[in-house]
């Protein structure tokens, strides 16, 4: 099966950075890289051609002479253990992203890149809730987490934290996206909590490392979690917030907008009353949205189980073989599945009723981290495996 990630080489890497710091829109770049066969060949292009994909002047000047020193920290954070760099050319680029409206040119991830297409949910609300809301936002994240999805969010205080921090005290997932580069924790006083998600989660930009936070970098970076997200709850949110903001983005990529209620005389209630009035939905329950976001994360599977070349089967788990006895038609004798792939089939005999930690897992099945990590995603959105602390286990 193929590994979740293409090994660029030295020239591509350096190619693909030299495009990202080059700035501007993203939408010709894009069309440069899916024009040519690599990074490498689409900076060699040459003028003529960076002018046809419709590059400017300046992202064009930018391409002639980069800015080395800030190219050459990106190389240096790339290099630190799972650290990755997942370009528009690369076919991990995330599904959902892909298919969203100015979705960016690459993404640094710190932390496991794989779960960029796990199932999430964007929790976004209020930097100062109320006791009430940062409860909710607790709730309801925790919630999600313990049903298999995954909690993205923004690493901003109040909500957002409250939701990251909920969800990684749940064993679950959760995935922050970042107006700064990947390596700059902001606000400053959750500089534990960015080391603790790139460690259990995923913390993803699309700003070189070392990118300081600047205003217009957080209605950019909405729209990245947006686009990576199923759908959107909003906790609380004023009536003018950047809540509202990654809500309308939402409605652009065609997902989902859910909002909780709150009192009337609450004035971080109120833009969720207008969302709803809008047509959001109205959620009283973490079940309720993990209900409708249901049909949506089947077929986020189903792409996944494309990327990988894994037949699908409408009854049952893709990666099984059907026509066996017994009330479940992916199992065979004795409640032991069959697996198609001979891979999947070792992972699962390698699993138990127990927490399996990675290490332990690469051990027994003689597959790589990188594989194991796909496969697992797999099983995880079908149902039959499940993650705590980044340990796994069977989960039937």
């Amino acid at each position: 099966m193929p590994s979740p990630q293409i090994q660029l080489s030295d020239d591509d890497l350096h190619a693909l950075l030299t495009l990202i710091a080059a700035g501007g829109a993203s939408a010709s770049r894009r069309q440069l890289l899916e024009l040519h066969p690599s990074p490498a060949a689409a900076l060699a292009a040459g003028t003529g051609q960076w002018q046809a994909a419709g590059l400017t002047p300046k992202q064009i000047d930018a391409l002639r002479a980069p800015d080395e020193e800030a190219l050459t920290r990106a190389l240096d954070w790339l290099h630190a253990p799972r650290h990755h760099l997942v370009g528009w050319h690369d076919p991990d680029y995330p599904g959902l992203l892909r298919r969203a409206p100015n979705p960016p040119l690459a993404l640094f991830v710190a932390g496991e890149p794989a779960l960029l297409w796990h199932p999430a949910v964007a929790v976004v609300g209020s930097r100062s809730p109320t006791p009430a809301g940062r409860d909710n936002a607790t709730d309801f994240a925790r919630a999600l987490a313990r049903s298999g999805l995954a909690v993205a969010s923004g690493l901003a205080a109040g909500v957002d934290t409250a939701a990251h921090r909920a969800a990684l005290d749940a064993g679950g997932v959760t995935l922050a996206v970042l107006g700064t580069g990947p390596d700059i924790a902001y606000p400053r006083n959750n500089a534990d909590l960015h080391a603790r998600i790139a460690a259990e989660g995923a913390l993803i930009s699309e700003h070189l490392p070392g990118t300081q936070a600047k205003p217009e970098h957080f209605p950019s970076r909405n729209r990245i979690l947006a686009g990576l997200s199923l759908g959107t709850l909003v906790i609380e949110a004023a009536e003018r917030s950047g809540a509202l903001i990654t809500a309308r983005l939402a409605s652009e990529c065609g997902r989902d907008v859910f909002a909780v209620p709150g009192s009337i005389h609450n004035p971080l209630a109120r833009g969720c009353h207008r969302l709803i009035r809008e047509g959001a939905g109205l959620v009283e329950s973490a079940g309720e949205v993990a209900a409708a976001l249901a049909p949506l994360a089947a077929e986020l599977a189903d792409d996944l189980r494309r990327r990988l070349g894994i037949p699908i089967s409408a009854s049952h788990a893709a990666v099984m073989e059907g026509d066996h006895d017994g009330d479940d038609p992916a199992y065979g004798v004795n409640g032991r599945p069959d697996f198609a792939d001979p891979d999947y089939q070792s992972l699962w005999d390698a699993l138990g009723h127990d927490p399996t930690g990675m290490d332990q897992l690469v051990e027994r099945t003689g597959l790589t981290t990188a594989e194991l990590s796909s496969m697992l995603l797999v099983m995880e959105l079908e149902g039959r495996v499940a993650a705590q602390h980044g340990r796994y286990f069977r989960n039937r």
